[in-house]
């Protein structure tokens, strides 16, 4: 499948999931959806009948005490539900998107990075399937300095074709979202992918940049996917140490631990 057809066939499938759903029929059509993924309805904010279409039951919110969000200061939480796809220090200015299967960071970013220093830089990629919760979270008190929407393709991004397909998650869609934490700026990558066309970004409109300057409380909503996809963060060198426990294939939950800070460090 080429480009142009990925592009029409998401623009379809988010044409669908967009179309009213009869109410007696929302519950049956949600459960078959929930079953089919392994989606949590019992989780969900709000009952079958309270969403309108499979599009607002795909970025529902939780309901309150779902998760929890690491109460450390100096923790790094997991920005949303999903699987460590990559666990990765940028080398030579790339970094890997499955195993021997190297991308320029610089590509992924959309530009040569600022004064941070990344080389050395800790990646972290997790990707979020159909049956995850699908919105992102801050991972640390942080303000949103800027907001850079790149377009681009839309390959799936299933663990089976990012093992045998380069740069998808580099030349994909994408909204690069760069924050000021504790710690210095970090990178927080909104990584688009087959049926997902739509990224939101909480106060931003799309393919706009910020107003003003906004802070996020860690824990607190900061964008969403209208399907699934995949999160890639990146924290300069020196900045933050990955938690012992994280392993590839690691099954994440919102709010946890994944990271600790290393405040004051040189950037």
């Amino acid at each position: 499948m080429g480009p142009f057809l990925r592009m029409r066939v998401s623009l379809l499938v988010g044409w669908l999931a967009d179309r009213r759903v009869p109410t007696p029929l929302r519950g049956p059509v949600y459960r078959t959806f929930a079953r089919f993924t392994g989606a949590n309805i019992a989780e969900a904010q709000m009952g079958p009948r309270g969403y309108a279409s499979l599009g607002a039951f795909f970025v529902r919110r939780l309901e309150v005490g779902a998760r929890t969000i690491d109460p450390d200061p100096a923790s790094v939480a997991s920005p949303c539900d999903g699987r460590v796809q990559a666990i990765d220090r940028v080398s030579a200015g790339s970094i890997l998107q499955a195993k021997g299967r190297p991308y320029r960071l610089a590509e992924l970013l959309g530009s040569q990075p600022g004064k941070e220093a990344l080389e050395g830089a800790l990646a972290i990629t997790i990707y979020l399937g159909p049956s995850d919760y699908h919105r992102v979270h801050s991972p640390v008190d942080a303000d949103l300095d800027e907001v850079r929407w790149i377009p681009g393709d839309r390959r799936s991004v299933a663990a089976g074709v990012v093992d045998r397909i380069d740069r998808v998650f580099s030349t994909n869609e994408r909204a690069v979202l760069r924050l000021s934490g504790p710690a210095g700026p970090f990178y927080l990558v909104m990584v688009g992918a087959l049926n997902v066309g739509r990224i939101r970004v909480v106060g931003v409109e799309p393919g706009a940049t910020p107003r003003k300057r906004r802070s996020f409380a860690k824990g607190e909503e900061l964008a969403r996917f209208e399907m699934g996809s995949t999160v890639v963060l990146v924290f300069p060198a020196g900045t933050v140490e990955p938690d012992p426990r994280l392993a590839l294939g690691t099954r994440l939950r919102l709010g946890e631990r994944i990271g600790t800070l290393a405040v004051g460090s040189p950037l």
